[in-house]
């Protein structure tokens, strides 16, 4: 296991900066994610910890060792990628044999080694076959496998599970939780899935634009997004974002479409308006008693049993979610209720939260 610290650390491909002074440290034995959407440096910063990309400025520490220099196999890293990169001519067992024949030891010992790896995974009756031969779920637990033989000091995973059906998904994420409790091996996860971040993870970085917005457990981001970009990129479906006029600063009174709002904030807003969050599944929605506000359903998906709504308060567009018994449909008047403790606030111009 190791402890990973990157100081002030760069990225530039030509003109192009990538990653800009990023400070950060990733626990002994922790489940670290880096979550964002395609091209904002979750992947990059994976291959500048394993030593596949040089950086441009800055230091990367492994336990307190400095390892800018040193080759990816001195690192002492495992990297398991979304594409498996198995062997197609090796069965499962020579594949997962592969890195301890490389470091040339004794067939009892590999074999040992191959049916332990194979045991955890659940790959025991597997190890005669092919690669062809197997399912996206199981190429992936071999891929796993060939990783942990090496016992490694950090797993490094690059959207593992990207090719996997939904089912499949759910399915390894649960595998991978179940394997770092064994483990209790330091594993760096990228992934632009958020269900699967936090599902996995211990603490998420969510990058935007090479630059990580916020770094904590799923739960506070979820709970307490640090700007407008983490509070709309995680959730499905998004927050809930529309202006409000300030009434008076402290406490925070905002008037959105004729009702008067009182949030909580840590900060007084600067500003003559501010800019509300609320997620879906926080708005109160009834059919029959009379709420502070009325909205019309414009569209209704089925989603088990729930329903998500497509709302319009006024001039105001609003995600909702209600559950199938109340029979709301496309074309109803309903009511609407805000509730102050589910509301964010965030600053109109910075988009920081208040």
């Amino acid at each position: 296991m190791a402890e990973i610290r990157l100081e002030n650390v760069g990225k530039t491909f030509k003109d192009v900066v990538v990653i800009s002074g990023l400070d950060l440290t990733v626990r002994d034995g922790e489940f670290f994610t880096f979550l964002g959407p395609s091209g904002c440096g979750k992947s990059t910063i994976l291959n500048l910890i394993t030593g596949l990309e040089p950086v441009t400025s800055g230091n990367i520490y492994f336990d307190d060792i400095l390892v800018n220099d040193l080759s990816p196999r001195d690192r002492d890293v495992a990297m398991v990628f979304q594409s498996y990169a198995l062997y197609p001519h090796m069965t499962v067992y020579e594949n997962i044999a592969f890195p301890l024949r490389m470091k040339k030891l004794d067939r009892e010992t590999i074999r040992a080694e191959v049916e332990k790896a194979a045991s955890v995974l659940g790959l025991e009756e597997l190890l005669q076959r092919k690669p062809k031969e197997l399912s996206g779920g199981q190429r992936q637990r071999v891929a796993l496998g060939r990783a942990i033989v090496r016992k490694p000091k950090v797993f490094l995973m690059d959207e593992p599970l990207s090719n996997l059906d939904a089912r499949l998904r759910v399915e390894m994420r649960a595998e991978l939780k179940r394997l770092h409790r064994e483990l209790k091996t330091t594993i760096v996860y990228v992934t632009h899935d958020q269900a699967e971040a936090m599902g996995l993870s211990e603490r998420i970085a969510v990058l935007y634009r090479g630059e990580i917005q916020q770094c904590a457990p799923p739960l506070e981001i979820y709970t307490r997004p640090a700007n407008t970009f983490v509070a709309g990129f995680i959730g499905s479906p998004s927050m809930n974002f529309f202006e409000a006029v300030v009434l008076s600063r402290k406490p925070l009174r905002a008037d959105c479409n004729g009702m008067v709002l009182e949030p909580r904030v840590e900060k007084a807003p600067e500003a003559d308006k501010v800019l509300l969050g609320m997620r879906p599944e926080d708005i109160r929605i009834s059919a029959g008693r009379k709420a502070a506000a009325e909205a019309y359903v414009e569209m209704v998906e089925l989603e088990g049993a729930a329903v998500w709504l497509d709302l319009r308060w006024r001039e105001t567009s609003l995600k909702g979610k209600a559950s199938v018994d109340q029979g709301i449909e496309a074309g109803d008047c309903i009511n609407i209720e805000l509730p102050h403790e589910k509301l964010h606030v965030f600053d109109i111009e910075t988009g920081k939260r208040l």
